[in-house]
């Protein structure tokens, strides 16, 4: 975990939700209360976001004590406590709302990368994320899929080539939009992977005729046309399947012998784990 860029995540969620201060908690609890809290697991999945939920603590107040007992990767249960908060009362509270926002998110990822990869296992087929992650959180999302045990792809636009559809009919067709990507990378002295996107097996069977490249991502074959894919590149280049993969078909697509499937489905539309934290007293 790259603290760091997580801090920077932190600072900005915590300016945007407590403004000029939390005027509930500095209303009605005094400003020497100490308390302590636990998080309580609600609902079976897999926690991520416990290291993250540390460097929270640590934000709003130093001198909150947080005492791990679950850590990331863990599979829990309902009823299972990850980790214990102590300290000043108004600090737990500002940091309860954001600590649980990241943790949900980061669970309900790292839950349904789990429960894909199980269900792959033995195929040889790994899981990739894709850039549909929410903006200003792609950091911790795809590094809750890593955690759920899927491969992380490309983290934006800077670190590989990777020629689309509108590249390509952009760049007047495919062979012009792969050939000027590597003239780019030999110009600019980069070393980029080039991964280029193919809508039939006419531009598949083009694109391995021009060579020069590390990965086909073959967008919206039926699984017919993808096992025929799949024969064709006989292993020469990876393999990536993509377009309306949800975890109900993953292992569908998986049998067809692709290396990656891609899901956006894995970060844009994932429902949250359901976590709470909690006073503790008495």
């Amino acid at each position: 975990m790259d603290k760091n860029i997580v801090r920077q995540i932190i600072k900005s969620a915590l300016a945007e939700d407590l403004g000029d201060g939390d005027h509930t908690s500095l209303s009605t609890i005094p400003k020497d209360a100490k308390g302590k809290a636990r998080l309580l697991v609600k609902e079976d999945g897999v926690i991520a976001g416990v290291d993250v939920a540390v460097e929270v603590c640590n934000e709003v107040d130093p001198d909150l004590n947080v005492e791990i007992l679950l850590k990331d990767g863990t599979e829990v249960k309902v009823g299972d406590v990850v980790l214990y908060v102590s300290g000043s009362v108004q600090s737990i509270l500002v940091a309860e709302r954001l600590l649980l926002n990241l943790m949900q998110r980061m669970s309900g990822i790292a839950t349904t990368t789990h429960k894909i990869v199980k269900n792959l296992k033995g195929t040889g087929t790994k899981v990739l994320d894709t850039r549909k992650t929410t903006p200003n959180l792609r950091y911790l999302e795809k590094m809750a899929v890593k955690i759920g045990g899927g491969v992380n792809h490309r983290f934006g636009l800077y670190d590989m080539i990777l020629i689309k559809d509108n590249h390509v009919d952009y760049a007047g067709g495919i062979e012009n939009a792969v050939k000027a990507a590597q003239d780019y990378l030999k110009k600019e002295n980069r070393n980029l992977q080039i991964e280029v996107e193919v809508r039939n097996l006419e531009e598949l069977r083009s694109v391995l005729a021009i060579g020069g490249i590390d990965r086909v991502l073959l967008d919206n074959f039926n699984f017919e046309d993808l096992k025929k894919a799949v024969a064709i590149v006989d292993k020469t280049v990876a393999t990536e399947a993509s377009g309306n993969i949800t975890p109900q078909n993953a292992l569908d697509y998986a049998k067809c012998g692709v290396d990656y499937i891609s899901m956006g489905a894995l970060t844009h539309s994932v429902k949250g784990l359901d976590l709470s934290l909690k006073a503790v007293v008495g």
